[in-house]
């Protein structure tokens, strides 16, 4: 149950977005689908969509792998281009299954029909995040965002683990590994709430689900159930804040 919320979480806004862009799609019925009646060119328009969001979570994970440091503006054609292939293998097999199938020569337009759209959503996506940085500027400065994969630079970060000389970051979509000191990560954070816990560990307030306290020391458990240690030196200040 703790994956599924974590996965509604991160993803379930984004699928209600092209559901939603799908019934928009559908009632304008371009490309002559109007013709499909309704409620069959919903189904057709939101189902693409879907297969669209998909392919584009898939695209965006793999792009964080094979190609982490890309800037937004490189990031987003590849995506569009990546949607563009399953979703023009289902026009075509939709229209072969429906009796109407596209000969070779047309399939190239096919593809272009569908990667003006793919291209329109992933560039709307694309203008959302600049449009809007107190998701990544308000909660973590640049410094800090840019290191992360595309996915994650928008997310709420709830806390930083040091590892050696990397830096786990952990967000409501999930945690990355990057290259950075915890002091430098820390000020990047300077305009969101939050405090070292352990010479290892920040933590964001918000993050706190609960704590758990033993004599000096204390664990806090976070909002992605995660747990953060919080150490002698730094548990006195934290319960004098009212953390613990």
């Amino acid at each position: 149950m703790q994956k599924l919320s974590n996965w509604l979480k991160a993803h379930g806004t984004g699928y209600l977005f092209v559901a939603g862009l799908g019934t928009f799609l559908a009632i304008l019925g371009p490309y002559n689908t109007s013709g499909l009646g309704w409620p069959w060119v919903w189904l057709y328009w939101v189902g693409l969509m879907i297969l669209g969001g998909a392919s584009g979570n898939i695209a965006v994970a793999l792009l964080d792998r094979f190609g982490p440091n890309l800037p937004s503006w490189v990031t987003y054609p590849i995506v569009a281009l990546l949607v563009s292939l399953p979703v023009t293998a289902a026009v075509l097999g939709i229209q072969a299954a429906i009796g109407t199938p596209q000969p070779l020569a047309y399939w190239p337009v096919v593809f272009l029909l569908v990667f003006v759209i793919a291209a329109g959503v992933t560039a709307l996506n694309y203008v959302m995040e600049r449009r809007n940085p107190a998701a990544s500027e308000v909660s973590a400065g640049r410094a800090l965002t840019d290191k992360l994969p595309v996915r994650l630079r928008t997310a709420d970060i709830l806390a930083l683990q040091s590892e050696d000389h990397y830096l786990r970051v952990h967000t409501q979509r999930g945690d990355a590994l990057i290259l950075m000191r915890l002091g430098d990560a820390m000020a990047a954070l300077e305009k969101l709430e939050g405090a070292q816990t352990h010479r290892s560990w920040w933590v964001a307030r918000t993050a706190i689900e609960h704590a758990e306290k033993a004599g000096g020391r204390a664990v806090l458990t976070l909002t992605n159930k995660i747990e953060a240690p919080v150490s002698r030196n730094y548990y006195p200040k934290l319960r004098d804040q009212g953390w613990i």
